[in-house]
């Protein structure tokens, strides 16, 4: 079964945008909000670019090649353990723990800042940088706990998106 593996976000009265590493705390647990994303998180504004989510595996393999991996490190504020994110398509929605629910919007694609944090041009992570997703359905996640696949989006539409 698939599970939350981490969750990191950037809390707000800290340093918006460190030029070495993106601001993301890691915690055990969060509050997800419908059309806005993490309580309490910057990029919690609202619009298409909510959260970002990768896969464990994922992760796994980009350590292996170099890149920094840790909670947060990629830019990802929600990483799942058992479930390939990037091979989803948009429109997908996961409904995490017992009541937050999340849709699938877009590939990430990585920006010129994640190349200055990685030391590693984007390219080398093409088509691995998870999804941005936004949240459709309020409610509290924890690490560990399940994931299910609630409904299955369509690849069209499925465009990557700059920046993440």
């Amino acid at each position: 079964m698939a599970r939350i593996a981490s969750i990191a976000f950037s809390s707000p009265g800290e340093n918006q945008r460190p030029e070495d590493h993106y601001h993301r705390v890691p915690v055990a647990s969060a509050t997800l909000l419908a059309d806005r994303g993490i309580e309490t998180d910057r990029k919690g504004k609202g619009g298409d670019r909510q959260i970002n989510i990768m896969s464990s595996a994922t992760l796994a393999q980009l350590a292996a090649e170099g890149f920094k991996t840790a909670p947060g490190e990629m830019g990802e504020q929600i990483v799942l353990d058992g479930i390939d994110i990037d091979t989803l398509p948009a429109q997908t929605r996961l409904r995490l723990g017992t009541s937050a629910v999340v849709e699938l919007v877009l590939p990430r694609t990585g920006c010129d800042r994640f190349e200055r944090i990685q030391g590693k041009h984007k390219k080398l992570a093409r088509g691995r940088l998870g999804m941005i997703v936004r949240v459709v359905g309020s409610g509290p996640i924890a690490v560990g706990d399940p994931v299910v696949v609630e409904s299955a989006g369509t690849p069209e539409g499925a465009k990557p998106l700059a920046g993440g």
